[in-house]
């Protein structure tokens, strides 16, 4: 995942070289207002595009990691599983790794709702239909 930020980075920093500007300075200037970009051709929507996937990474490796340190505990130490010296501290790390799994997978939704506008619009539509139809009289 960490390759994967990178590499889109990378790609929207070569899409910005590749941009060349076709008016003078202040219609450019004026033009990069319009369109929200600052001095050096960057589109606030690139911005939020590279935030959201980096802050989605972030999320998900922080997650699973109460899950990578049993597993390696596991390989390292064979006490620590089920129906050994070590069950109680094993169950302990079993409902953290799942419990991160649940946030990730909860938390996934905000995200996607904060940065993408479409989303965002389909989720509320959805509720929005919903409540409209549960006010409805039957007939």
């Amino acid at each position: 995942m960490i390759v994967c930020v990178a590499v889109i980075k990378f790609k929207l920093f070569q899409a910005f070289r590749v941009r060349k500007p076709q008016a003078a300075r202040s219609a450019r200037d004026s033009r990069r207002a319009a369109e929200g970009l600052d001095n050096t051709g960057r589109s606030s929507k690139d911005f939020r595009v590279i935030q959201s996937v980096a802050l989605i990474c972030c999320i998900f490796i922080v997650s699973q990691l109460p899950f990578l340190v049993y597993s390696t505990v596991r390989l390292i130490n064979p006490e620590f599983d089920i129906f050994r010296r070590l069950q109680n501290l094993f169950f302990i790390f079993t409902t953290l790794s799942r419990t991160c799994s649940y946030l990730n997978a909860s938390m996934n939704i905000f995200v996607y709702y904060n940065y993408n506008s479409r989303y965002r619009a389909t989720f509320l539509a959805m509720f929005k239909s919903k409540r409209n139809n549960s006010f409805k009289k039957p007939k």
